[in-house]
Order: structure tokens, then sequence, then C-alpha cells
């Protein structure tokens, strides 16, 4: 245990965290865009020197958390240690070395404490553009999705490369926006190398390897036990998912071997000419979420909760998409890696695992804002979280990601549109003995005076979110224009005073309805979830009125 008893390294551990929260409330307060200021799409994270991660801000991206250690690693074979200098940043947002997309920016510092390098700090955001067509799901190969940066260095010894930003600022739609996430992303993290000295200084060490081999060794055994625990065996399961004109088939194998575990994907659909592919790296991301969630949900994350997991799949299916197929909207796909991977645990860990959820829905903005301002942002909107065994799901939480909604002020003063109406979707939460949460509808009209391009990036509009153990599903997603449905991965045109309308589906149940315990469905139809119609028909509800005060 490096000589650390548990009460001290409690304490260094949480400090560490406190570094990187300070590091990610940083990079808000200081970004350009909504998807970092109001979305928290980003994820920020310490590593010692041997690049091994040992903590992250608390409110990070799951499938951020899960690619970093191995970008990290990538990062410095391209700049190995020993070639770099105090005050160098290095960035790339190679989708098969960061995030599975162009669209996230990799941010990584190393910091020194006495003429050598102790640690690294990594930030990732999504930022507002990269070029080409844009955030969508509708490019064939990877050249249409926009500007690929290999491993290059933003900052070399603290200045800044004029050519690549200028670079950058001329394919892009909105470079204040743009350039001034990536001057975020380098203060965030010379903010994390102060703190990381700092702390260096005050407890009198040189380095904090002996500290990470503490950490990284009390979370691997903690997960090691929790999967030793389970029986040995292999578990299967494969669930159907919406493409671009067919349907796909997402099939995984689960090995569990004495205290390791490991996803098989054969089996899965080949890759598509469109941007719904998934690397291999985001993958193994939600595989790691989804076993976490079910073992060690308590213990921060670091690569100890990693390792002991690996994941294969052949080459070009749709979940190990190699170049130059299109990536953009990986999401669409590999957010579906959870509800498979926590289909196979069901089989194993029945009470843990959660029921599937109606998850995000992307639309992806671009134009000219009535006053003349670029326009290219991110709408984040969401559907019921799945029930667990004791929990009812809560109304349009996003899962597996916890990217947060902009507020519709800021959302209509940063784009000129206009929300006319957001609610919450009566009956859509599957019914169980423990109901899953509700989805939302959202009507949002084109104020701007000029033509805007939406990209919507979600599913669900076929395959509802499934419950569990004898739960219902949720209801479906609709997107629609002018009242006309549109294909969910789809790029359209909104011209002056269209309306978008976003119908977000419910999560589903987890759980027989005819055991729901009746004053909780009575509690549901008082508060206006469910409809005295639906809370009869599901669950045999006998009451005659019920208040509605929803709109």
């Amino acid at each position: 245990m490096s000589g650390y008893d548990p009460v001290s390294l409690g304490i260094i551990w949480d400090r560490l965290i406190a570094i990187t929260d300070e590091t990610l409330s940083s990079l808000v307060r200081t970004s350009f865009s909504t998807n970092v200021r109001e979305s928290y799409d980003l994820s920020c994270m310490l590593f010692d020197s041997k690049m091994r991660s040992i903590a992250q801000g608390t409110y990070s991206v799951p499938s951020f958390t899960g690619t970093a250690p191995n970008t990290v690693r990538l990062m410095l074979e391209k700049h190995p240690p020993h070639t770099l200098r105090d005050g160098d940043v290095l960035a790339t947002n190679d989708p098969w070395i960061g995030t599975g997309h162009l669209y996230d920016i990799n941010v990584l510092r190393p910091i020194f404490h006495r003429g050598r390098i102790v640690a690294y700090s990594l930030s990732i955001t999504h930022l507002p553009d990269i070029g080409g067509l844009g955030f969508s799901a509708t490019a064939r190969q990877i050249y249409e999705e926009g500007l690929r940066l290999p491993v290059v260095k933003l900052v070399e010894q603290g200045r800044p490369n004029p050519l690549l930003f200028e670079l950058i600022g001329l394919n892009v739609r909105v470079p204040e926006q743009t350039l001034g996430d990536f001057h975020a992303n380098i203060a965030c993290n010379e903010v994390a190398a102060r703190l990381l000295v700092e702390f260096l200084e005050e407890h009198g060490l040189t380095d904090i390897d002996a500290v990470a081999d503490a950490i990284v060794a009390n979370s691997e055994k903690a997960l090691r036990t929790a999967i030793a625990a389970m029986p040995d065996g292999t578990y299967h399961h494969a669930i159907d998912v919406e493409g671009g004109e067919d349907s796909l088939r997402l099939a995984i194998k689960l090995e569990v071997i004495g205290d390791r575990i490991h996803a098989d994907f054969t089996g899965t659909s080949p890759v598509l000419n469109m941007g719904i592919n998934v690397p291999i790296g985001y993958t193994k991301a939600f595989v790691v979420y989804a076993v976490k969630c079910v073992t060690t949900p308590a213990i921060p994350n670091n690569i100890g909760c990693v390792t002991p997991i690996t994941v294969s799949a052949p080459d070009n299916c749709i979940l190990n998409a190699l170049p130059p197929y299109p990536t953009g909207g990986r999401h669409v796909i590999g957010h579906f890696v959870n509800p498979l991977t926590m289909g196979a645990l069901a089989q194993i860990v029945p009470d843990k695992v959660q029921a599937e959820s109606g998850m995000m829905s992307l639309v992806n903005i671009q134009g000219r804002h009535r006053d003349g301002r670029g326009v290219s942002s991110i709408y984040f909107s969401s559907g019921g979280f799945g029930a667990l065994k004791g929990i009812d799901g809560l109304p349009t939480m996003p899962s597996p990601s916890n990217m947060t909604g902009t507020p519709v002020e800021v959302w209509e003063d940063i784009t000129g549109m206009t929300v006319r109406r957001k609610a919450l979707r009566v009956d859509s939460g599957g019914p169980g003995e423990f109901r899953g949460g509700l989805g939302q509808e959202i009507e949002m009209v084109n104020d701007t005076g000029n033509e805007l391009t939406i990209s919507c990036l979600s599913g669900r509009t076929q395959f509802a979110a499934q419950g569990l153990a004898g739960g219902a599903a949720g209801a479906l997603r609709a997107c629609l224009i002018n009242g006309e449905a549109v294909h969910p991965k789809g790029r359209y045109f909104l011209k002056p005073g269209d309306v978008l309308t976003l119908v977000e589906p419910g999560g589903g149940g987890f759980g027989s309805a005819a055991r729901r315990a009746p004053e909780r469905v009575a509690e549901d139809v008082r508060e206006g979830f469910v409809t005295v119609e639906a809370a009869r028909r599901d669950y045999g509800f006998t009451g005659s009125t019920g208040r509605v005060p929803h709109p």
C-alpha cells in the first residue's frame, strides 16, 4: 500500500479529485460555447507520470472517462515524454486516438515539478464546430466531417502556435467560439498544473506515483473482487436499433473468467456509409461504464476500474469502425452498448441492472442569428431514465451519458430560435413495479429570419426502451418539422417560421406492474405522470379522478 493508511489515502485521494473539480470549473467558466458552459459535454482528468488515470472531475462524461487512458498513451507515443518541455500543450481530435469522433478536442499538458514530468492533465470538450458538413450523421466518409488534427503541439514552451490556430479558425463556422474553447482547454490545464504543484509542495512529495500505486491498487482490487463474486460463464444478449434505412443488430458475448470480464461483439451488424459508426475505444468505454455501475459504483474512476475489462469486435462491424468510415454521430449507436451490456449482466446480477432508458436526443443547429452572428450549437434533450429495482426512473434524465440541457433563455439568445413549449410527456414511462421515467415534448420555432440547417442525432423511433423483470417498454421518440415526422438521423433545412418538435421517449419499467403499490399509482395520477385511463389499464387502478397539472 506504499505506506499510506486508509484515512491518509482517502484525504489525499479527495484532494486530487478536488484539483480535477477545480480544473473542470475553470474550463466551464472560460468556455465560449454552450456545449461546455451550459451542457457540460466535457471531462477533466489527472494522470501520473506512468500515464495512469488517477482522478477525474466529478462532473465528467462516462465515455470520455473510458477513452482517456488510451488517448494519453497514443498521444505520448507521438510525442514521447522525453521530447516535451514545461509549457507544452498537445491536442488531437482524431477519432481513433480520442473519443470516437472529430467534434471532441483532447488537450494534454505535461506537469513539471523540479525539472521533470510528474503528471499529466487532460481535458476533453465537444467543440461547437470543426468544419465539414457540421455535426451530423449524414457524411459518407470521415473526410466530409471536418478538420482532423493529428497529435499537434498547440502550445510550445508557453507560446501558442499561431499558424495552427489560424488554420483551425479558417475551417470552422464560428471561429470565436471554437478557438475560445481551445484556449479554455489550455487555461484549465494550466490551473491543474499549478494546483498539483502546490499540493506536492504542501505534502513534501516529489511526485504522485506512490499515491497512484495505492489508489489504482485499491480500485482494481475492489472491481476484481466484485467480478470474482459473479459465477464464471458466458452470457449472451442482443438488441435491434435503428440504422439508416434498415435496422441493425448489436450482439454481445460477455465472459466472466475469474476476476476479469471480456466482451466480444461478434454477430454485430457491419459499418455503414453513414456517420453513426463507432470506433472500438468508444465501445469499450460503455462496457466499462456498465460493469462499473453494477459492481463498484461508489469508487471514483481511475485506471484500476478499466484494467480487468477487455473487449474485442470484428473489424468494421459497426462497433469497431476503421478509417475512413464516418463516425460523427457515433453516440447514436454507441450509447446502446450500455443497455446491451446491461442485458447480459441481468443474467448474472438481475437486481442491480437498469431497465433501458429513453436516451438523449441531439439536434445540431447551424446558420445565422437574426443579428447576423454565426450559429453552431447543440440542443440536448432527454428521454426518461430506466427504472431499477426499488427506484422509479427519473423524468427527462440522460443515460448513459450525463450532459445537461441548455436553459431556454440561453438557447433563445444564442440561436435566435424561440422555445414555444416544453412539458413532461404524460404516460410515456414504461409501466412496472417501478415505473420508467417520463419523456418530454419540446416545440421551438425558427425566429431568426434566416434558413437554419438542423441535423438530428437520435434513435428510439422504432425500438422503445425495454423494461426488465416483467416491466413494460416506454413510449417511442419522434422528431417532427411542421408536424411531419422526419428521420432521426437526417439533415434538414428549417425555413423562417418553421417549427421543430422533439417528442422524447420514456424509460422502461422494472418488475411487473401488478406489483406496484396502489398508493404509488394514486400518487402518479395525482402528480400528472400517469392518466387515469392508463392507470386503470396498466395497474388496475380503481380511482375515478386524477389531477394532471403538467401542460
